[in-house]
Protein backbone atom coordinates (compact mmCIF):
# COMPACT_ATOMS: atom_id res chain seq x y z
CA UNK A 1 0.00 0.00 0.00
CA UNK A 2 1.03 3.43 -0.86
CA UNK A 3 0.37 6.40 1.28
CA UNK A 4 0.38 10.05 -0.10
CA UNK A 5 -0.70 13.32 1.29
CA UNK A 6 -1.94 16.75 -0.60
CA UNK A 7 -4.37 19.52 0.50
CA UNK A 8 -6.29 19.33 -2.46
CA UNK A 9 -7.34 15.85 -4.06
CA UNK A 10 -9.42 16.45 -7.44
CA UNK A 11 -11.21 13.27 -8.78
CA UNK A 12 -11.52 13.04 -12.53
CA UNK A 13 -9.21 15.27 -14.80
CA UNK A 14 -11.72 16.03 -17.41
CA UNK A 15 -13.61 19.62 -18.10
CA UNK A 16 -14.23 19.77 -14.29
CA UNK A 17 -11.19 18.40 -12.44
CA UNK A 18 -8.44 20.20 -14.36
CA UNK A 19 -10.14 23.70 -13.95
CA UNK A 20 -10.51 22.64 -10.57
CA UNK A 21 -6.81 21.21 -10.31
CA UNK A 22 -5.39 24.64 -11.57
CA UNK A 23 -7.28 27.00 -9.40
CA UNK A 24 -6.42 24.95 -6.25
CA UNK A 25 -2.60 25.39 -7.18
CA UNK A 26 -2.96 28.61 -8.04
CA UNK A 27 -4.06 29.07 -4.69
CA UNK A 28 -1.08 27.83 -3.38
CA UNK A 29 -2.58 24.20 -2.44
CA UNK A 30 -0.65 21.12 -3.07
CA UNK A 31 -2.70 19.01 -5.81
CA UNK A 32 -3.39 15.50 -6.98
CA UNK A 33 -5.52 14.99 -9.16
CA UNK A 34 -7.03 11.60 -10.01
CA UNK A 35 -7.66 9.89 -13.35
CA UNK A 36 -9.21 6.01 -13.99
CA UNK A 37 -8.24 6.07 -17.82
CA UNK A 38 -5.09 7.21 -19.69
CA UNK A 39 -5.98 10.53 -20.86
CA UNK A 40 -7.11 13.81 -19.71
CA UNK A 41 -9.96 15.89 -20.96
CA UNK A 42 -12.92 13.38 -20.32
CA UNK A 43 -16.13 15.02 -22.47
CA UNK A 44 -14.15 18.33 -23.32
CA UNK A 45 -12.73 16.17 -26.29
CA UNK A 46 -15.68 15.24 -27.85
CA UNK A 47 -16.96 19.49 -27.59
CA UNK A 48 -16.73 22.66 -29.16
CA UNK A 49 -17.33 25.57 -26.87
CA UNK A 50 -17.98 26.96 -23.62
CA UNK A 51 -20.98 29.31 -22.56
CA UNK A 52 -19.52 32.87 -21.49
CA UNK A 53 -22.21 35.53 -20.49
CA UNK A 54 -21.35 38.86 -20.80
CA UNK A 55 -18.15 38.22 -21.30
CA UNK A 56 -15.39 40.40 -22.66
CA UNK A 57 -15.97 38.99 -26.28
CA UNK A 58 -19.34 38.49 -26.23
CA UNK A 59 -20.06 42.31 -25.70
CA UNK A 60 -17.92 42.76 -28.61
CA UNK A 61 -20.36 40.91 -30.74
CA UNK A 62 -23.66 42.44 -29.32
CA UNK A 63 -26.15 41.82 -29.34
CA UNK A 64 -25.38 40.74 -25.26
CA UNK A 65 -27.35 38.33 -23.54
CA UNK A 66 -27.24 40.07 -19.95
CA UNK A 67 -27.07 37.36 -16.59
CA UNK A 68 -30.17 38.42 -15.56
CA UNK A 69 -32.07 37.55 -19.00
CA UNK A 70 -30.27 33.93 -18.87
CA UNK A 71 -31.20 33.48 -15.54
CA UNK A 72 -35.11 33.97 -16.07
CA UNK A 73 -34.60 32.85 -19.06
CA UNK A 74 -33.23 29.68 -17.59
CA UNK A 75 -35.82 29.04 -14.42
CA UNK A 76 -38.45 29.54 -16.97
CA UNK A 77 -37.69 27.34 -19.58
CA UNK A 78 -37.29 24.80 -16.13
CA UNK A 79 -40.32 25.99 -14.13
CA UNK A 80 -38.14 26.79 -11.24
CA UNK A 81 -37.93 23.18 -10.28
CA UNK A 82 -34.01 23.63 -10.45
CA UNK A 83 -31.54 25.29 -7.59
CA UNK A 84 -31.94 29.49 -8.35
CA UNK A 85 -29.10 30.11 -6.33
CA UNK A 86 -26.75 27.78 -8.09
CA UNK A 87 -27.79 28.63 -11.73
CA UNK A 88 -27.23 32.46 -10.63
CA UNK A 89 -24.00 32.08 -8.99
CA UNK A 90 -22.46 29.55 -12.36
CA UNK A 91 -24.19 32.58 -14.97
CA UNK A 92 -22.24 35.06 -12.43
CA UNK A 93 -18.83 33.40 -12.71
CA UNK A 94 -18.93 32.81 -16.43
CA UNK A 95 -17.66 35.91 -17.63
CA UNK A 96 -14.30 35.59 -15.80
CA UNK A 97 -13.58 32.04 -16.99
CA UNK A 98 -13.84 33.00 -20.11
CA UNK A 99 -11.30 35.81 -19.37
CA UNK A 100 -9.06 32.72 -17.25
CA UNK A 101 -8.67 30.53 -20.41
CA UNK A 102 -7.64 33.61 -22.77
CA UNK A 103 -5.35 35.03 -19.78
CA UNK A 104 -3.79 31.03 -20.40
CA UNK A 105 -3.85 31.42 -24.04
CA UNK A 106 -7.23 29.71 -25.18
CA UNK A 107 -8.38 30.99 -27.88
CA UNK A 108 -11.94 31.56 -29.21
CA UNK A 109 -13.97 32.00 -32.73
CA UNK A 110 -16.10 34.85 -32.80
CA UNK A 111 -18.97 34.32 -30.80
CA UNK A 112 -22.04 33.38 -32.07
CA UNK A 113 -25.28 31.23 -31.92
CA UNK A 114 -25.28 27.46 -31.96
CA UNK A 115 -28.06 27.36 -34.17
CA UNK A 116 -31.37 30.17 -35.43
CA UNK A 117 -33.42 31.46 -32.60
CA UNK A 118 -30.57 30.99 -29.56
CA UNK A 119 -28.37 33.28 -27.75
CA UNK A 120 -24.78 33.71 -28.46
CA UNK A 121 -23.53 32.52 -25.58
CA UNK A 122 -21.06 29.97 -27.15
CA UNK A 123 -17.28 30.61 -27.36
CA UNK A 124 -16.10 28.01 -30.09
CA UNK A 125 -12.48 27.43 -29.26
CA UNK A 126 -9.90 27.03 -32.16
CA UNK A 127 -7.87 24.16 -32.38
CA UNK A 128 -5.13 25.83 -34.41
CA UNK A 129 -3.53 22.13 -34.70
CA UNK A 130 -4.97 18.21 -35.19
CA UNK A 131 -3.88 16.76 -31.91
CA UNK A 132 -2.99 13.22 -31.91
CA UNK A 133 -4.18 10.20 -30.72
CA UNK A 134 -1.44 8.92 -29.63
CA UNK A 135 -0.82 11.05 -26.84
CA UNK A 136 -2.79 11.79 -23.91
CA UNK A 137 -5.37 13.15 -25.67
CA UNK A 138 -7.92 11.34 -28.05
CA UNK A 139 -10.11 14.15 -29.84
CA UNK A 140 -12.86 15.08 -32.03
CA UNK A 141 -13.69 18.50 -30.68
CA UNK A 142 -11.49 21.80 -30.87
CA UNK A 143 -11.68 21.82 -26.82
CA UNK A 144 -9.19 19.29 -27.15
CA UNK A 145 -7.05 22.19 -27.72
CA UNK A 146 -8.15 23.88 -24.41
CA UNK A 147 -7.54 20.52 -22.28
CA UNK A 148 -3.97 20.92 -24.33
CA UNK A 149 -3.10 23.94 -22.71
CA UNK A 150 -4.71 23.12 -19.08
CA UNK A 151 -3.14 20.43 -18.98
CA UNK A 152 -0.05 21.69 -19.57
CA UNK A 153 -0.89 24.44 -17.15
CA UNK A 154 -1.73 21.95 -14.04
CA UNK A 155 1.80 20.64 -14.79
CA UNK A 156 3.56 23.94 -14.67
CA UNK A 157 1.67 24.73 -11.18
CA UNK A 158 3.09 21.51 -9.94
CA UNK A 159 -0.15 19.70 -10.04
CA UNK A 160 0.75 15.88 -9.69
CA UNK A 161 -1.30 14.05 -12.26
CA UNK A 162 -1.79 10.41 -11.42
CA UNK A 163 -3.26 8.83 -14.77
CA UNK A 164 -4.72 5.16 -14.97
CA UNK A 165 -5.31 5.68 -11.05
CA UNK A 166 -9.04 5.39 -9.93
CA UNK A 167 -10.78 6.74 -6.83
CA UNK A 168 -12.26 4.20 -5.30
CA UNK A 169 -13.39 5.44 -1.64
CA UNK A 170 -13.65 8.62 0.16
CA UNK A 171 -12.07 8.52 3.81
CA UNK A 172 -14.43 10.28 6.69
CA UNK A 173 -13.47 10.91 9.85
CA UNK A 174 -15.16 12.45 12.56
CA UNK A 175 -18.00 13.59 10.03
CA UNK A 176 -15.33 15.02 7.65
CA UNK A 177 -13.77 14.08 4.90
CA UNK A 178 -10.14 13.38 5.07
CA UNK A 179 -8.66 11.69 2.21
CA UNK A 180 -9.10 8.96 -0.86
CA UNK A 181 -8.34 5.89 -1.34
CA UNK A 182 -7.82 4.96 -5.02
CA UNK A 183 -5.34 2.35 -6.99
CA UNK A 184 -2.92 2.53 -9.68
CA UNK A 185 -2.43 0.56 -12.60
CA UNK A 186 -1.30 -2.05 -11.19
CA UNK A 187 -4.13 -2.73 -8.60
CA UNK A 188 -1.90 -1.62 -5.63
CA UNK A 189 -3.79 0.81 -2.91
CA UNK A 190 -3.32 4.33 -2.37
CA UNK A 191 -4.55 6.22 0.46
CA UNK A 192 -4.10 9.87 0.18
CA UNK A 193 -4.39 11.94 3.08
CA UNK A 194 -5.98 15.63 1.81
CA UNK A 195 -8.02 18.21 3.84
CA UNK A 196 -10.40 18.69 0.97
CA UNK A 197 -11.59 16.10 -2.01
CA UNK A 198 -13.20 17.81 -5.34
CA UNK A 199 -15.43 15.29 -7.32
CA UNK A 200 -15.62 15.51 -11.27
CA UNK A 201 -15.70 12.37 -12.62
CA UNK A 202 -18.15 12.99 -15.43
CA UNK A 203 -21.59 11.61 -14.42
CA UNK A 204 -22.67 8.12 -15.60
CA UNK A 205 -23.02 7.97 -19.49
CA UNK A 206 -21.07 4.48 -19.52
CA UNK A 207 -23.05 2.74 -17.36
CA UNK A 208 -26.31 1.42 -18.67
CA UNK A 209 -27.61 -0.22 -15.34
CA UNK A 210 -27.26 3.40 -13.52
CA UNK A 211 -29.21 4.77 -16.70
CA UNK A 212 -32.03 1.88 -16.71
CA UNK A 213 -32.42 2.34 -12.96
CA UNK A 214 -32.77 5.78 -12.80
CA UNK A 215 -33.97 6.95 -15.64
CA UNK A 216 -35.68 3.93 -17.01
CA UNK A 217 -34.60 4.31 -20.43
CA UNK A 218 -32.39 1.26 -21.86
CA UNK A 219 -29.15 1.92 -23.20
CA UNK A 220 -28.78 0.23 -26.81
CA UNK A 221 -32.34 -0.52 -27.10
CA UNK A 222 -34.02 2.88 -27.15
CA UNK A 223 -31.31 4.99 -26.34
CA UNK A 224 -27.68 5.61 -27.87
CA UNK A 225 -25.79 7.79 -25.46
CA UNK A 226 -22.91 10.11 -26.51
CA UNK A 227 -21.09 9.02 -23.82
CA UNK A 228 -17.10 9.21 -22.84
CA UNK A 229 -15.86 5.54 -21.83
CA UNK A 230 -15.20 4.61 -18.05
CA UNK A 231 -17.59 7.31 -17.57
CA UNK A 232 -19.29 4.83 -14.86
CA UNK A 233 -21.03 7.03 -11.91
CA UNK A 234 -17.95 6.26 -9.48
CA UNK A 235 -17.94 9.34 -7.89
CA UNK A 236 -21.26 9.52 -7.58
CA UNK A 237 -21.23 6.16 -5.67
CA UNK A 238 -18.45 7.56 -3.66
CA UNK A 239 -20.11 10.67 -2.36
CA UNK A 240 -23.54 8.80 -1.59
CA UNK A 241 -21.18 6.16 0.48
CA UNK A 242 -20.42 9.08 2.31
CA UNK A 243 -23.59 10.13 3.03
CA UNK A 244 -24.44 12.39 -0.11
CA UNK A 245 -27.41 13.56 -0.94
CA UNK A 246 -29.45 12.08 -4.08
CA UNK A 247 -30.84 14.05 -6.89
CA UNK A 248 -33.19 13.62 -9.40
CA UNK A 249 -31.01 11.99 -12.46
CA UNK A 250 -31.50 12.76 -16.08
CA UNK A 251 -30.36 11.54 -19.30
CA UNK A 252 -30.07 15.19 -21.29
CA UNK A 253 -32.28 13.90 -24.31
CA UNK A 254 -31.65 14.79 -28.10
CA UNK A 255 -32.49 12.67 -31.27
CA UNK A 256 -29.81 10.97 -33.91
CA UNK A 257 -29.16 7.76 -35.37
CA UNK A 258 -27.59 4.98 -33.89
CA UNK A 259 -24.18 4.00 -33.99
CA UNK A 260 -22.23 4.08 -36.14
CA UNK A 261 -23.68 6.60 -38.21
CA UNK A 262 -24.19 9.28 -35.17
CA UNK A 263 -22.18 11.93 -34.99
CA UNK A 264 -21.07 14.53 -32.25
CA UNK A 265 -24.49 16.76 -32.85
CA UNK A 266 -26.14 13.44 -33.26
CA UNK A 267 -26.31 12.46 -36.88
CA UNK A 268 -23.20 12.31 -39.23
CA UNK A 269 -22.73 14.76 -41.64
CA UNK A 270 -23.51 12.52 -44.53
CA UNK A 271 -26.60 11.81 -43.51
CA UNK A 272 -28.21 15.21 -42.45
CA UNK A 273 -30.35 15.02 -45.05
CA UNK A 274 -32.39 12.68 -43.31
CA UNK A 275 -32.88 16.20 -40.43
CA UNK A 276 -33.96 18.88 -43.06
CA UNK A 277 -37.15 20.62 -42.33
CA UNK A 278 -38.67 20.08 -45.40
CA UNK A 279 -39.03 16.40 -44.81
CA UNK A 280 -41.84 14.56 -42.91
CA UNK A 281 -41.32 13.09 -39.32
CA UNK A 282 -43.51 10.30 -38.34
CA UNK A 283 -44.47 7.49 -35.61
CA UNK A 284 -45.13 3.91 -35.94
CA UNK A 285 -49.06 4.95 -36.08
CA UNK A 286 -47.61 6.82 -39.60
CA UNK A 287 -48.83 10.09 -37.90
CA UNK A 288 -46.76 13.20 -37.23
CA UNK A 289 -46.28 14.62 -33.97
CA UNK A 290 -44.26 17.54 -34.42
CA UNK A 291 -43.29 20.65 -37.29
CA UNK A 292 -40.06 19.42 -38.24
CA UNK A 293 -38.58 22.66 -38.33
CA UNK A 294 -39.05 22.92 -34.61
CA UNK A 295 -36.98 25.47 -33.13
CA UNK A 296 -35.42 24.34 -29.79
CA UNK A 297 -32.87 22.23 -30.58
CA UNK A 298 -32.43 18.20 -30.48
CA UNK A 299 -34.02 18.60 -26.99
CA UNK A 300 -37.26 19.08 -28.24
CA UNK A 301 -37.13 16.72 -30.40
CA UNK A 302 -35.79 14.09 -28.33
CA UNK A 303 -38.47 15.05 -25.63
CA UNK A 304 -41.48 14.59 -28.90
CA UNK A 305 -39.65 11.03 -29.62
CA UNK A 306 -39.67 10.16 -26.18
CA UNK A 307 -43.27 9.49 -25.86
CA UNK A 308 -44.25 7.93 -29.16
CA UNK A 309 -44.75 4.20 -29.65
CA UNK A 310 -41.68 2.30 -28.51
CA UNK A 311 -40.12 5.89 -28.31
CA UNK A 312 -39.59 5.30 -32.22
CA UNK A 313 -39.80 8.00 -35.12
CA UNK A 314 -38.58 8.16 -38.71
CA UNK A 315 -37.82 10.64 -41.30
CA UNK A 316 -38.49 10.51 -44.54
CA UNK A 317 -39.02 12.28 -47.80
CA UNK A 318 -39.30 10.92 -51.80
CA UNK A 319 -37.14 10.80 -54.90
CA UNK A 320 -37.54 14.42 -55.87
CA UNK A 321 -36.52 16.11 -52.58
CA UNK A 322 -34.04 13.91 -52.52
CA UNK A 323 -32.75 15.79 -55.64
CA UNK A 324 -33.19 19.05 -54.08
CA UNK A 325 -31.22 18.37 -50.95
CA UNK A 326 -28.23 16.85 -52.97
CA UNK A 327 -28.12 20.94 -54.07
CA UNK A 328 -26.52 22.01 -50.56
CA UNK A 329 -25.31 18.28 -49.87
CA UNK A 330 -23.06 18.46 -47.06
CA UNK A 331 -19.50 17.74 -47.06
CA UNK A 332 -18.11 13.99 -47.05
CA UNK A 333 -16.07 12.66 -44.45
CA UNK A 334 -16.96 11.76 -40.84
CA UNK A 335 -16.37 13.64 -37.92
CA UNK A 336 -16.91 11.15 -35.55
CA UNK A 337 -14.86 9.89 -32.77
CA UNK A 338 -11.35 8.92 -33.42
CA UNK A 339 -12.19 5.62 -31.77
CA UNK A 340 -14.89 4.78 -34.50
CA UNK A 341 -14.01 5.14 -38.14
CA UNK A 342 -16.48 6.63 -40.86
CA UNK A 343 -18.41 4.22 -42.44
CA UNK A 344 -18.73 6.80 -45.52
CA UNK A 345 -17.11 5.88 -48.30
CA UNK A 346 -19.07 7.47 -50.98
CA UNK A 347 -20.63 10.83 -52.54
CA UNK A 348 -23.89 9.34 -53.50
CA UNK A 349 -26.54 8.78 -50.49
CA UNK A 350 -27.94 5.66 -52.20
CA UNK A 351 -24.67 3.74 -52.14
CA UNK A 352 -23.93 4.82 -48.52
CA UNK A 353 -27.04 3.64 -47.51
CA UNK A 354 -26.23 0.47 -49.30
CA UNK A 355 -23.04 0.33 -47.98
CA UNK A 356 -24.23 1.06 -44.16
CA UNK A 357 -27.19 -1.68 -44.66
CA UNK A 358 -24.34 -4.48 -45.73
CA UNK A 359 -22.70 -3.97 -43.00
CA UNK A 360 -25.31 -4.63 -40.69
CA UNK A 361 -27.14 -1.18 -39.80
CA UNK A 362 -30.94 -1.73 -39.69
CA UNK A 363 -32.55 1.50 -39.68
CA UNK A 364 -31.42 3.47 -43.19
CA UNK A 365 -34.19 2.30 -46.00
CA UNK A 366 -34.77 3.04 -49.25
CA UNK A 367 -38.50 1.66 -51.62
CA UNK A 368 -39.85 2.13 -54.68
CA UNK A 369 -43.42 1.83 -52.87
CA UNK A 370 -44.33 2.94 -49.45
CA UNK A 371 -46.17 -0.80 -49.32
CA UNK A 372 -42.28 -1.51 -49.49
CA UNK A 373 -40.96 0.89 -46.72
CA UNK A 374 -43.73 0.29 -44.42
CA UNK A 375 -42.93 -3.62 -44.59
CA UNK A 376 -39.24 -2.23 -43.71
CA UNK A 377 -39.65 0.03 -40.67
CA UNK A 378 -42.70 -1.24 -39.24
CA UNK A 379 -45.21 1.52 -40.04
CA UNK A 380 -48.90 1.55 -40.01
CA UNK A 381 -49.49 1.77 -44.43
CA UNK A 382 -52.66 2.75 -43.96
CA UNK A 383 -51.98 5.56 -41.37
CA UNK A 384 -49.09 6.84 -43.09
CA UNK A 385 -50.88 7.14 -46.63
CA UNK A 386 -53.49 9.14 -44.50
CA UNK A 387 -50.95 11.39 -43.72
CA UNK A 388 -48.93 12.04 -46.61
CA UNK A 389 -52.14 12.38 -48.57
CA UNK A 390 -53.14 15.20 -46.14
CA UNK A 391 -49.83 16.61 -45.49
CA UNK A 392 -50.10 17.30 -49.51
CA UNK A 393 -52.97 19.37 -49.33
CA UNK A 394 -51.37 21.37 -46.74
CA UNK A 395 -48.55 21.88 -49.05
CA UNK A 396 -50.87 22.49 -51.76
CA UNK A 397 -52.54 24.98 -49.69
CA UNK A 398 -49.18 26.57 -48.15
CA UNK A 399 -50.28 25.94 -45.01
CA UNK A 400 -49.42 23.45 -42.52
CA UNK A 401 -52.94 23.66 -40.46
CA UNK A 402 -51.70 20.37 -38.43
CA UNK A 403 -48.37 22.04 -36.35
CA UNK A 404 -48.18 25.12 -38.34
CA UNK A 405 -44.97 24.35 -39.89
CA UNK A 406 -43.41 27.76 -42.21
CA UNK A 407 -44.45 27.00 -45.37
CA UNK A 408 -41.57 27.46 -47.18
CA UNK A 409 -40.87 23.97 -45.56
CA UNK A 410 -43.81 22.53 -47.20
CA UNK A 411 -42.64 19.92 -50.04
CA UNK A 412 -45.10 17.50 -50.99
CA UNK A 413 -43.75 13.57 -50.52
CA UNK A 414 -45.47 12.02 -53.78
CA UNK A 415 -43.07 8.94 -55.22
CA UNK A 416 -42.06 6.74 -56.85
CA UNK A 417 -38.84 6.06 -54.92
CA UNK A 418 -39.01 6.66 -50.61
CA UNK A 419 -36.04 7.06 -48.33
CA UNK A 420 -36.58 6.98 -44.22
CA UNK A 421 -34.54 6.37 -40.90
CA UNK A 422 -35.20 5.57 -37.80
CA UNK A 423 -34.53 8.21 -35.17
CA UNK A 424 -33.68 7.24 -31.81
CA UNK A 425 -33.57 8.83 -28.34
CA UNK A 426 -29.89 10.04 -27.68
CA UNK A 427 -28.16 12.09 -24.87
CA UNK A 428 -25.38 14.15 -24.27
CA UNK A 429 -24.85 12.47 -21.31
CA UNK A 430 -26.59 11.72 -17.76
CA UNK A 431 -26.47 14.25 -15.02
CA UNK A 432 -26.94 14.81 -11.17
CA UNK A 433 -26.77 12.44 -8.56
CA UNK A 434 -24.86 14.69 -5.74
CA UNK A 435 -26.42 17.11 -4.25
CA UNK A 436 -24.70 20.39 -3.46
CA UNK A 437 -25.21 24.21 -3.08
CA UNK A 438 -24.47 27.01 -4.69
CA UNK A 439 -20.76 27.45 -3.35
CA UNK A 440 -20.54 23.59 -4.57
CA UNK A 441 -20.40 22.39 -1.06
CA UNK A 442 -21.89 18.71 -0.77
CA UNK A 443 -24.97 18.12 1.19
CA UNK A 444 -26.08 15.17 3.30
CA UNK A 445 -29.43 14.15 3.30
CA UNK A 446 -30.14 16.37 5.90
CA UNK A 447 -29.10 19.50 3.19
CA UNK A 448 -26.17 19.58 5.47
CA UNK A 449 -22.63 20.95 4.16
CA UNK A 450 -20.29 17.55 4.21
CA UNK A 451 -17.51 19.06 5.56
CA UNK A 452 -14.21 18.68 2.75
CA UNK A 453 -16.48 17.78 0.10
CA UNK A 454 -17.17 19.51 -3.46
CA UNK A 455 -18.28 18.23 -6.55
CA UNK A 456 -19.03 19.66 -10.06
CA UNK A 457 -20.05 18.91 -13.54
CA UNK A 458 -22.51 16.23 -14.68
CA UNK A 459 -22.11 14.30 -11.10
CA UNK A 460 -23.78 17.44 -9.80
CA UNK A 461 -25.66 19.13 -12.58
CA UNK A 462 -29.41 19.28 -11.08
CA UNK A 463 -30.14 22.23 -13.19
CA UNK A 464 -32.42 21.55 -16.32
CA UNK A 465 -35.00 18.85 -15.22
CA UNK A 466 -35.55 15.98 -17.96
CA UNK A 467 -35.05 19.80 -20.59
CA UNK A 468 -31.90 21.06 -21.69
CA UNK A 469 -31.85 24.70 -21.45
CA UNK A 470 -31.26 26.46 -25.04
CA UNK A 471 -28.39 28.11 -23.34
CA UNK A 472 -25.41 26.71 -26.03
CA UNK A 473 -22.27 24.84 -24.35
CA UNK A 474 -24.17 24.79 -20.77
CA UNK A 475 -22.88 21.28 -20.00
CA UNK A 476 -19.08 22.79 -20.68
CA UNK A 477 -19.86 26.18 -18.99
CA UNK A 478 -21.57 24.29 -15.98
CA UNK A 479 -18.53 21.67 -15.59
CA UNK A 480 -16.06 24.12 -15.79
CA UNK A 481 -17.20 26.94 -14.09
CA UNK A 482 -18.37 24.71 -11.13
CA UNK A 483 -14.85 23.37 -11.45
CA UNK A 484 -13.37 26.56 -10.26
CA UNK A 485 -15.66 27.30 -7.75
CA UNK A 486 -15.24 24.42 -5.87
CA UNK A 487 -11.74 24.47 -5.73
CA UNK A 488 -12.47 28.39 -4.88
CA UNK A 489 -14.18 27.51 -1.83
CA UNK A 490 -12.21 24.32 -1.03
CA UNK A 491 -9.12 26.81 -0.61
CA UNK A 492 -11.48 28.62 1.77
CA UNK A 493 -12.30 26.11 3.65
CA UNK A 494 -8.40 24.40 4.15
CA UNK A 495 -6.92 27.85 5.37
CA UNK A 496 -9.91 28.45 8.33
CA UNK A 497 -9.70 26.68 11.65
CA UNK A 498 -12.30 24.08 10.56
CA UNK A 499 -9.63 22.36 8.16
Amino acid sequence: MKHLESDIVVIGAGTTGLPAAITAAEGGAKVILLEKRGVVGGAANMANMVLGIESRLQKAHPPVLTIERAFRDHLDWSHWLVDTKLVKAFYEKSASTIDWLLDMGVEFNPIGTYSPGNYNTTHVVKAPDVISKKNVYLTSGSCAAMIKILHKKAQELGVEILLKTPAKKLIKKNGRITGVVAADASGEEIRIKAKAVIIGSGGYSDNPQMIKQYTGLEEGKDLFTIKILGVKGDGIKMAWEAGAAKTDMHMQLMHHLAPPCQGPGGTAPELNVFQRPSNIMVNLLGERFIPEDLRGGHQSVGNAISIQKDRAAFMLFDRNLKKEHEKTKPRIGSTALLERPSVFKHDNLDDNIRDIQARGYKWLYMAETLEELCEQTGIDLKGLKQTIKQYNDFCKAGQDKQFYKDPQYLKPIKGPGYYACRFFLGAYGGIGGIKINHKTEVLDKDWKVIPGLYAGGNDANDLYGSTYVPLASNYMGFAVNTGRMAAERALEYIKSEGA
